[in-house]
């Protein structure tokens, strides 16, 4: 079904209130260009067929709304929904407002892959906001690359891969896994990590990558244990025991999905507090989403390696925040991937305007050197390999289910999803 950001969200909120709540983040950060649709003629703009009119362009959600993964994606879904209501209230993009067709990848992969299948040839969209673990990704890389799609993909992943149908919101390996490793080491003075993970391709190779930095970067290091478990998997005990036994100095966490809950519960009913750092907890998967479900008291004094949490204190955020909160509620919370998958329809606006075109080739080589200054996580840039230069921070979990930002690198650090020594 095609649904205009004109229309009343599905918490029932009208156009009218999600404008009265983000109109100083439109007016502050990202400023009208008073395009008009008649100074870019449909057949100029759109030579390739895509779902573009005189008045609209149609693009696509994809996102997990229902299964293990929902607890994770429904941010994304409601951050990109929120940048399309503010892009519209602007006069859109080359005078046409957005429209979208929301898919749900339902946690399956072969599912995403067929929805992004139906959304490319059927609905012909002039872009995808998308996807959030590497599985789901890579099951609709090929899709996008078939049929000459765009995918704006917001999450930290493990890298690895550099797609001309890809604009990377969130952060790879070097600017979180290895910066988040050599923080705890130097600050902490860790010595030994236990690994732990989901079981598919974004944990076990974010792993892969940490244990080649810890024994071969990181002088004196070792790991003592590494485990992996399906998605939706509850029962933790028997490893939570091998971690009492081998005592390591960092569990180092990629658990994702629904199955945090019942992680970080087992942990606190063992006995383990996180908040004496014996053993440190250090995660790249647990965002202020997951701890709504997880509760704050169960993950206290966990850290987490990002680039964005809610509590950043700048003015970009504090609007932005506001913002998502009057359109979804004021108990919700933003956790980097959602600010991330924020990101995505101000990045293709950007890059459309810079081509004054639609068309998928137009797009993407007007795409590298697109910035955002006015980002709420602060100053981005899409570099050459699509990705984006970004600041890496770690947060300190707190019982009200918030991080506290006790460290962010001083300058932007440069992706690089191929890094030497570590493939």
């Amino acid at each position: 079904m095609t649904n205009s950001a004109n229309s009343k969200g599905t918490n029932g909120l009208s156009r009218r209130a999600v404008l009265a709540g983000g109109a100083a983040l439109t007016a502050s950060l990202f400023a009208p260009k008073g395009l008009r649709a008649a100074d870019f003629p449909t057949a100029a703009v759109n030579t390739t067929g895509l779902a573009v009119t005189d008045d609209t362009v149609t693009i696509g959600i994809l996102h997990s709304v229902t299964g293990t993964m929902a607890i994770s994606e429904t941010g994304s879904v409601q951050a990109e929904k929120l940048a399309i209501e503010q892009i519209n209230a602007q006069g859109g993009i080359l005078g046409r407002k957005i429209e979208y067709v929301q898919e749900d990848g339902a946690s399956d992969w072969p599912t995403f892959a067929e929805k992004a299948k139906k959304l490319l040839v059927q609905d012909k969209v002039a872009s995808v906001m998308g996807c959030w673990t590497s599985a789901s990704r890579k099951a609709v890389l090929p899709v996008f690359e078939q049929y000459n799609g765009m995918l704006y993909y917001p999450t930290f992943y493990e890298g690895l891969e550099q797609s001309p149908n890809v604009i990377y919101t969130g952060q790879e390996a070097t600017q979180q896994i290895i910066a988040g490793l050599d923080w705890v080491n130097k600050v902490k003075g860790a010595k030994s990590f236990y690994l732990l993970g989901s079981d598919y391709i974004w944990p076990r190779t974010s792993n892969k990558i940490a244990r080649k930095h810890i024994e071969n970067y990181m002088e004196g290091c070792k790991v003592v244990g590494e485990e992996y478990y399906p998605l939706g998997h509850t029962q933790f005990n028997s490893v939570i025991n091998k971690i009492r036994l081998k005592k390591p100095d960092v569990i180092y966490a990629i658990v994702v999905g629904g199955s945090n809950v019942a992680f970080y519960k087992q942990l606190k009913a063992a006995g383990i507090d996180m908040t004496k750092e014996d053993p440190i907890l250090l995660t790249i998967s647990v965002t202020e989403d997951e701890i709504r479900g997880i509760g704050g008291e169960n993950i206290d004094g966990a850290y987490a390696c990002m680039k964005y949490f809610q509590s950043l204190d700048n003015d970009n955020n504090a609007e932005f925040v506001a913002a998502f909160k009057s359109m979804w509620g004021e108990d919700m919370v933003i956790g980097d991937v959602t600010q991330a998958a924020y990101l995505g329809p101000w990045l293709w606006k950007a890059a459309v305007e810079k081509a004054g075109s639609f068309d998928i080739d137009k797009v993407r080589e007007a795409s590298p050197g697109i910035e955002l200054p006015t980002a709420p996580e602060g100053y981005v840039k899409v570099h050459e390999n699509h990705h984006l230069w970004s600041k890496t921070r770690v947060g300190l979990a707190k019982p009200d289910g918030q991080y506290e930002v006790v460290y962010e690198t001083a300058e932007l650090v440069e992706p690089d999803p191929f890094p030497e020594g570590y493939q």
